[in-house]
């Protein structure tokens, strides 16, 4: 037994170790920028650097950690504070920061050529109201989670680097009053609005003035060489469209080929066994398998996933099944059978059943009952599907969703965080009767990885359904969860999309939870319900459901109620409606918090 938790041990204490170094390193940082930026003594204070109790740099002015009782910095925001001096120095040292505000200051000279390098995690910068002067380096483009990037009013020259079009997350951008020349990069000025590119008499282009520096001298040479140009054109297209024609029916052949040559290497695996927790037919092999997609075919998938690929099989007496092809699987195959065997055990009324599984090579099919009507999301939010979901009907789907996530919490045994509940993974049968899928497999998809990337990359969820807690802690919760759980009841009583909101103003550039946020603090959140539910004599029921859903996703986790609770409060409002009569009853929550369910492992 002993040996058998020796690989566990290890990795306890390398986490140790890294932590250990990593706080050394970011004291290190701080100290380095003090020295470097506060001449006057502005810090010096707040930032006392001979406590050495756990957690102490966390107390400093503008320091934010990742965790209070461990020197982690997580940003740094020293706007306004009178701190002078060129860019801070030992910045590299915050290995892990994401954030940093200089803003409001008396800062001079140029940004590091390598700032990328220095902070490759920043996901906002604030440089903004002071003097920083020199070239903008297009090194910042490789800084590629950055959400805000604010650098209005210094004295920076030249251009604004055309690779600053790789920065695809900015939702803020801001160059005005500076010293700036040349074009405008095209998806920056598309995106954003003249005030952020105003006071730069040298830039030009969308969405300011067009740029006409050489146009008057050019015009007689423009219209020789566009009559030139066009009938150069009109031939090179012609001749492409030609080829194109006769090699698409080939490309398109090689690349269904190259798609699909996992399906064709295990195509001599026929015989192997399908393991069946349940019996819809007698007996499953892979070749049954393969003959149910036709193979595993483009034209069979039903949804592509974090977690695989779902394909629609049809069986020879015209029923269906869905089979998942799971991505890439950090556990062995001992371990991932010995999952599957407790995942194929666990049996609600609102769960998407495991019936089955199967290895081939390496490839890991999974077999689900099949659900026709696809998933809530699809249903709300799909192009061309103009939702007619009525009140009773949406309210329905949120009590047998919270009853599902409950169980999953409260009452199955191991208990189960989902970690990626979405609107997505929330699957309707026939009678709309909501079932969760892909529960259980969050742990097949992530190792062990405490990294920062772990959470920028999105191994905690899709966008918009992340908790925000999850930046800082990295560690899953079952109030994260319920987070998650919240946004989707968001999307039942709102109609909108998690991650953009239609009835919002146009320079609105927050998701679904920030615009509840905002309409609540201006007390018109019923401004938020969908229109197509108002004024049939559910109001108060709709407002009820809201304020459950607002209750969900509030920032602190601690204050959000437990799946259990949700679960409760929904099931009150559709009281009169009896959409639980019969149903078996809930057991309590084992836990009055919440927050110490076990996460699914693998049986030992």
């Amino acid at each position: 037994m002993a040996n058998h938790y020796a690989p566990l041990r290890v990795i306890l204490v390398l986490l140790l170790v890294f932590t250990c170094f990593a706080s050394e390193a970011d004291i290190q940082c701080l100290k380095s920028v003090q020295q470097s930026v506060d001449p006057n003594g502005v810090l010096k204070s707040s930032w006392n650097f001979e406590n050495d109790t756990a957690g102490f740099t966390c107390r400093f002015t503008g320091v934010e950690c990742w965790h209070p009782d461990e020197d982690r910095v997580l940003s740094l925001r020293l706007g306004n504070l009178g701190l002078q001096g060129s860019f801070p120095h030992g910045l590299q040292n915050c290995s892990s920061m994401t954030g940093l505000d200089l803003s409001n200051n008396n800062f001079s000279g140029p940004i590091p050529q390598d700032i990328s390098r220095e902070i490759p995690y920043l996901t906002s910068l604030d440089l903004s109201y002071n003097g920083f002067s020199g070239t903008i380096p297009p090194n910042i483009s490789n800084m590629t989670y950055l959400n805000v990037l604010n650098l209005q009013h210094n004295q920076f020259s030249g251009e604004i680097p055309p690779q600053f079009s790789l920065l695809t997350r900015l939702t803020a951008f801001n160059v005005a009053e500076n010293r700036l020349s040349g074009f405008i990069p095209y998806s920056l000025g598309k995106n954003f609005t003249a005030s952020n590119f105003a006071g730069n008499q040298g830039l030009c282009g969308v969405p300011l003035d067009e740029c006409q520096a050489s146009a008057k001298s050019k015009n007689n040479a423009a219209i020789v060489g566009a009559i030139v140009g066009v009938v150069v054109v009109i031939i090179i297209v012609a001749i492409v469209v030609f080829v194109c024609l006769r090699k698409l029916p080939a490309k398109k052949a090689k690349k269904d080929e190259d798609e699909n040559k996992w399906a064709k290497s295990i195509k001599g695996t026929k015989t192997i066994k399908v393991s069946m927790f349940e019996n819809p037919v007698s007996k499953m092999k892979l070749s049954d398998l393969m003959k149910a997609t036709k193979q595993f075919s483009k034209e069979n998938i039903i949804a592509t996933g974090r977690t695989g690929t779902m394909y629609r099989a049809v069986l020879p007496d015209g029923s269906f099944l869905a089979v998942k092809r799971l991505q890439d699987s950090q556990h062995s195959e001992s371990q991932f059978t010995s999952e599957m065997k407790t995942l194929g055990q666990v049996r609600n009324r609102n769960l998407v059943p495991l019936l089955g599984f199967c290895i081939a090579k390496k490839e890991k099919l999974l077999v689900y009952k099949h659900t026709p009507k696809g998933s809530l999301y699809d249903q709300l939010h799909e192009e061309g599907n103009d939702c007619k979901m009525d009140w009773p009907l949406r309210l329905r789907i949120g009590i047998g969703a919270a009853k599902g996530l409950a169980y999953l919490h409260h009452t199955c045994n191991p208990r189960i965080l989902h970690r990626n509940i979405s609107s997505k993974c929330i699957l309707l049968d026939d009678d709309y009767e909501p079932k969760i899928s892909d529960f259980g497999l969050a742990r097949l998809m992530n190792p062990l990885d405490t990294h920062l990337s772990t959470f920028v990359n999105g191994e905690f969820g899709d966008i918009g359904y992340v908790a925000p807690e999850y930046g800082s802690t990295l560690v899953a919760t079952p109030k994260g969860d319920v987070y998650s759980f919240g946004v989707v009841l968001l999307e039942l009583i709102t109609g909108e999309r998690p991650t953009q909101v239609s009835t919002a103003p146009d320079n609105f550039r927050g998701n679904l939870v920030e615009w509840i946020t905002y309409l609540s603090n201006n007390s018109i959140l019923q401004d938020s319900i969908d229109k197509s539910l108002i004024g049939k004599d559910n109001d108060s029921e709709l407002m009820q459901f809201l304020k459950v859903a607002c209750s969900c996703t509030v920032t602190t986790a601690k204050e959000r109620p437990t799946m259990f609770e949700v679960y409760q409060l929904l099931r009150a409002i559709g009281e009169k409606y009896h959409f639980s009569a019969g149903d078996d009853m809930m057991l309590p929550p084992l836990s009055t918090d919440g927050e110490t369910p076990d996460e699914l492992i693998v049986a030992m």
